[in-house]
């Protein structure tokens, strides 16, 4: 296939040279194009047919058991200076990287078909999308990308009229433990990926493209690309206000992306539209307000724990053309994992169930759909200029401390609100209670330069002419004295974003602590719930002495960023910790 980008096929003739191909196969994404991967697949076993009566057009796939998740120990930002990298990242000097990886990659794909992917992050007409293109010896990868991304004919136009697009080249190599790297090259906007499937590690425009490296993009460029939901709330009148939420894993980001409202509110007429579960780029509008769009057209879920209990919109947006990895098959040959009903015949290993053997499907077993099949889907989705964003949210799961809603008293406030957030450890977890792990705006994992310079680019936006949106934290999982969860959670939690679109209307007067602002008496809606007076107190108690040590701790937390820490970011720790010692006497909030 003839392309008018020198620069693209100079590269795909580079890489065909050093991993020497069988063949190379432009993806133009098109239907026939799926369905003769899907074809081929069946055929060599790298995807088994699900029950087509019940889920048609859904396959399984297992994968490799030593290749089921992310591996962050082996995940490299690889920037030309060390510092740049920041403590927050593993690092490589980059011309060790590239040939250590370069190596890998030397006649890895003889004997396989080489595919060239091009793909585009968010709308194609979109100027806030992003292109990329990957090549990839996996026909897997290809499937899962054509369902995650705009990929294909579409793409390859933008990338030619642009003549930019971030370079990800990917090999299964031998599924060897010992030689796998995921390599990240920011100045280069290049990607390297060796020895794993695994959706995180193998799907480079998701984690790698769309945070690692976009979040480089977005500093050079002054937009912001982040690990958030992206919700639309509409109310009774028929207005719709838009939340963009950051919460670490295991804290419900699927759930609240596709909330279902209590019945009362469902009866008064209020609805919850999906944008995107996982991945948020906000750029500032003329109106100085930010817009954000979700730059992925699917969902790469975890399965377990999705149920018609916990997300019904979930689980009938995946009942058909659906790609499963790594759960288990009842004995009419059906999807099943933990939290579904039936019995499990054979486990995500393909051999008969045996509880002996662990879980009948693997804890991050997934299914990757196409967002468009979600029965809340947002056609604003596809909107060019996205959707503007009214109040962002951050949330950990603490069982104390943390009231169940507070407010930044203003954007710095609300910066260190998201960069002191965080999740404690279960002993179920990891046999240690109350380990608290400081997640930044939940991007940990994929933040792919220095926190410090991450805060101040998040800083840069508070400025004259900006309308910039509230910023609150939420913790649904306080716990009371008998250790039971104080907050219903689920659908219930809409009553608490309609309390912060009340506040961005100005209809909420809320009060003011030392950490922030609380819903006042009367104003979080808590009819129709069977919520103890005294729960509901102690959801929003603000307790001095412990947020004394909390502010302690995330002054400690801070100076491990070093001297790329913001100055205004440290002073806005002292002011809130100065603002608690002058606060002495024990407060509540009551709702």
């Amino acid at each position: 296939m003839a392309s008018k980008l020198e620069a693209l096929e100079r590269w795909v003739n580079e890489v065909a040279a050093r991993t020497r191909p069988a063949k190379i196969h432009w993806c133009d994404g098109s239907e026939a194009e799926y369905q003769q991967l899907v074809k081929e697949m069946l055929a060599d076993g790298t995807l088994i047919e699900l029950n087509q009566q019940t889920h048609p057009g859904c396959y399984l796939h297992r994968s490799n058991p030593s290749d089921v998740a992310r591996v962050e120990h082996l995940t490299f930002v690889c920037h030309k200076n060390e510092e740049d990298a920041g403590p927050n990242n593993h690092w490589m000097d980059p011309a060790e990287a590239h040939a250590k990886i370069d190596a890998l990659f030397d006649g890895c794909m003889e004997g396989r078909t080489m595919y060239v992917i091009p793909y585009c992050m968010g709308p194609i007409g979109s100027p806030l999308s992003r292109c990329g293109v990957e090549i990839t010896d996996s026909p897997y990868v290809v499937a899962n990308m054509r369902i995650m991304t705009r990929m294909g004919k579409a793409a390859q136009e933008r990338i030619e009229r642009e003549g930019t697009f971030v370079r990800g080249l990917h090999s299964t190599g031998e599924l060897d433990p010992e030689r796998r790297f995921i390599m990240h090259f920011p100045e280069e906007r290049t990607i390297k990926s060796y020895g794993s499937g695994y959706g995180g590690n193998a799907l480079l425009g998701k984690k790698c493209h769309a945070l690692r490296i976009a979040c480089n993009q977005a500093r050079d460029e002054g937009w912001l690309a982040e690990h958030m939901l992206i919700v639309g709330i509409e109310n009774p009148q028929g207005e719709t206000r838009y939340i963009a939420a950051a919460f670490p894993s295991a804290c419900g980001k699927t759930n609240l992306a596709m909330l279902i409202p209590p019945e009362g509110y469902r009866r008064d007429g209020w609805k919850v539209w999906t944008v995107g579960d996982d991945i948020c780029w906000m750029r500032p509008g003329e109106d100085g307000r930010l817009y954000a769009i979700n730059p992925e057209a699917g969902f790469f879920g975890v399965a377990p724990g999705t149920s018609t209990a916990t997300n019904s919109n979930a689980l009938q947006s995946i009942s058909r053309d659906t790609i499963f990895t790594n759960v288990a098959v009842t004995a009419d040959n059906q999807p099943w994992w933990e939290g579904l009903p039936g019995t499990p015949v054979t486990d995500w290993q393909g051999r008969p169930y045996d509880p002996a053997n662990g879980p009948a499907a693997h804890p991050n077993s997934r299914f990757t759909v196409s967002a468009k099949q979600c029965p809340t889907w947002s056609e604003k989705a596809e909107d060019a200029q996205g959707v503007p964003i009214d109040a962002i949210v951050f949330g950990g799961r603490r069982p104390s401390l943390l009231p169940l809603v507070m407010e930044a008293r203003d954007w710095a406030h609300g910066v260190l609100m998201g960069a002191a957030m965080g999740s404690e450890t279960t002993a179920a977890a990891t046999g240690a209670v109350g380990v608290l792990r400081r997640d930044s705006m939940a991007m940990k994992p994929f933040c792919g330069y220095h926190y410090g310079d991450y805060f101040a680019h998040w800083l840069s936006f508070d400025q004259p002419g900006m309308n910039l949106p509230k910023i609150f934290h939420v913790n649904w999982f306080r716990k009371g004295k008998d250790g039971r969860f104080l907050w219903p959670g689920f659908g219930e939690n809409l009553r608490v974003l309609e309390w912060m679109i009340n506040r961005v209307e100005g209809k909420a007067r809320g009060v003011e602590t030392p950490v922030g602002i609380v819903p006042a008496e009367g104003e979080l809606k808590l009819d129709g719930l069977n919520l103890p007076r005294e729960a509901a107190t102690e959801l929003l108690d603000i307790d001095t002495a412990g947020w004394q040590a909390e502010l302690d701790a995330i002054g400690a937390y801070l100076d491990t960023f070093g001297t790329r820490l913001p100055e205004r970011l440290r002073q806005e720790q002292r002011r809130v910790a100065s603002g608690l010692s002058a606060d002495t006497a024990p407060r509540a909030a009551t709702a």
